[in-house]
């Protein structure tokens, strides 16, 4: 069974013990983790893809291959290649190639229209593209648009065949199979040597896009690797280490009673794109450099998810808030074998205090902690402690990891508000980006004179660090001039027996601005079949202020997300000003 969540023997403490609350971050460029994964994990599975098995070892033989077939290609340092791929066996090896040929890694959502795509690859001035069989009809109509002079494909066939034919026509410049990159000589030559981790790109990463345009975020080398390290040493107990050879990898000083699940044992089901931020840092990086195995699955299917988790034994789950309301909806989910889960690790919102307690009783005794970050941090900003007698606050999103500061500034800009107050969350830390790409005015709108980066979303700090994430400030609502924040509502909504999943959104009103709209998904039980519209908003009413009451509930199947499973309010919002309108 799981370790309790504080054995008798422990004494409950804020941050892992044995872990300094500063870290010392090898200069390294983004390939040294996979360097290091390979010595020391070898023949170990690092992923698994429809029963097909990849190891440290050929994970590493394959990236330089990449690494060499690039070259051959022309592309090596300051290039930009753009990832069109969904999570696939192959991701991880073209990921690391790109990054060991010293070019730079921009990843796209495969699931972008044309007209997004192309502005995507301009605004990236991406060289190369390497994308899916199945979506090169998007990639044929956006390439005109933009400076791509190769394209590299690859598709569902080349899972267990890397070698097997794709289709290479249609396009106006260079395409080839990945197989012929595959085919390149590995022997490592250093390409990334001359990398410089401190001003050359690793990633040139694009925000969501779920509540505006879209902007490239420069993340230089050092702050990858410094995101992976506070993330992975954080979660892991663990400190920096270089091994041999002078790669960077990590050195597990946490006991096993308060870190129960050690590097080289973790086995993980992924769901979370590569092409997001918690994604390519905590769900590939991370997962890498503590030699996990990491089983990918190519859409969240709830009942497929259950089954691989018994059947793989997994360690933990992690994903989106999203993802655990449909796991706990499963039939039979509390009858399956889940004893082999430590832990739970949910990011991309905030999970409601209801959900947590449901996640509780699935689970006993397992670890259930919230990050927060954004890809403008590279990914990670604050954890609630992962280790066993860790103390972790349901509603919050935990304490800052190593080296990062959280200060609450009022939303009109000043100094730092005292604790328990409202205000905007702000950070600095060593994985801040470097900026928007081509965008000072941006940059210097976001990252203040002082290094603080300005989020965007609403926060509180309580007296112990934990931090709370209120809102988002371009989620808030008006309603006749007063500021209501969806995010207490849709905490309510949670807390209703029957509602499986909630947001609320602004409808718009000529006299009072904005009404505040709940969007609703029925649990699939007699409690969810017995919700009415007018029954939840009298439960909910009756405990908030007169200016925050809900004004309508609309029933919906299933709210939209985004492939990182944050909730597109932009899309229900714009649903209501479409019927207003009308």
């Amino acid at each position: 069974m799981p370790p309790t969540d504080t054995p008798a023997s422990a004494t409950p403490t804020t941050w892992p013990p044995g872990l300094p609350r500063s870290l010392d971050y090898p200069q390294m460029p983004v390939g040294s983790i996979l360097r290091a994964a390979v010595r020391r994990w070898g023949g170990h599975t690092a992923f698994i893809h429809h029963d097909v098995e990849l190891s440290y070892t050929e994970l590493g033989r394959r990236a330089h291959s990449v690494a060499a077939g690039l070259a051959e290609l022309g592309i090596g340092r300051g290039d930009v290649v753009a990832v069109h791929l969904p999570n696939c066996l192959q991701y991880p090896a073209v990921y690391y190639g790109v990054l060991l040929a010293g070019a730079t890694f921009s990843p796209t959502n495969p699931l972008l229209p044309p007209a997004a795509l192309a502005s995507q690859l301009s605004d990236a001035g991406a060289r190369a593209v390497v994308t899916w069989e199945p979506a090169l009809g998007v990639v044929r109509a956006a390439l005109p648009e933009t400076a791509v002079q190769t394209v590299v494909v690859t598709g569902p066939q080349q899972i267990a065949d890397p070698s097997a034919p794709v289709d290479l026509t249609g396009f106006a410049v260079p395409a080839v199979s990945l197989g012929e990159l595959l085919a390149a000589d590995p022997t490592d030559t250093h390409r990334d040597a001359a990398v410089d981790p401190e001003t050359d790109l690793a990633h040139l990463a694009y925000t969501g896009g779920t509540t505006g345009v879209s902007k490239g975020v420069e993340l230089p080398h050092r702050a990858v690797v410094t995101n992976v390290l506070q993330s992975a040493c954080f979660s892991t107990g663990s400190l920096p280490a270089l091994d041999s050879d002078g790669d960077v990898t990590l050195d597990q000083v946490g006991s096993p009673e308060e870190h129960p699940v050690r590097l080289g044992t973790a086995t993980g089901i992924n769901l979370t794109p590569w092409f997001h931020a918690m994604g390519v840092i905590g769900y590939l990086n991370g997962q890498v450099m503590g030699g996990s195995t990491v089983v990918i699955h190519d859409r969240f299917d709830p009942v497929a998810y259950v089954a691989d988790a018994v059947r793989y034994r997994v360690t933990g789950i992690g994903g989106a808030p999203p993802v655990f309301v449909a796991l706990l909806q499963v039939a039979g989910i509390a009858d399956a074998d889940l004893s082999s889960v430590h832990g739970f690790a949910s990011g991309a919102a905030p999970l409601p205090v209801s959900l947590i307690e449901r996640m509780k009783a699935l689970v006993p005794g397992a670890v259930i902690g919230e990050g927060y970050g954004l890809t403008e941090v590279t990914m990670q900003a604050t954890g609630n402690p992962s280790h066993t007698s860790g103390i972790r606050k349901p509603g919050t999103v935990g304490v800052p990891i190593p080296d990062t500061e959280i200060s609450i500034r009022p939303l009109g800009g000043g100094d730092a508000l005292p604790v328990g107050e409202r205000g905007e969350v702000c950070i600095r830390g060593p994985q801040v980006m470097r900026g928007y790409a081509r965008r000072p005015d941006a940059t210097a709108e976001s990252i203040d004179p002082e290094g603080w980066f300005h989020s965007g979303d609403v926060g509180v700090l309580d007296a112990d660090g934990y931090l709370s994430i209120v809102d988002r400030t371009k989620d808030m609502l008006l309603y006749k001039g007063y500021n209501v924040f969806p995010r207490e509502l849709e905490e309510l909504l949670f807390g209703t027996p029957g509602v499986a999943a909630a947001a609320v959104v602004g409808r718009p009103d000529p006299e009072a601005g904005e009404l505040p709209v709940a969007y609703v998904v029925r649990r699939a039980d007699a409690a969810g079949a017995a919700l009415t519209g007018a029954g939840v908003m009298a439960t909910i009413n009756e405990q908030v202020t007169p200016y925050k009451r809900l004004r309508d509930v609309v029933f919906v199947d299933a709210l939209p997300v985004s492939p990182a499973g944050k909730v597109l309010k932009r899309e229900l919002a714009a649903r209501e000003r479409e019927t207003a309108a009308g």
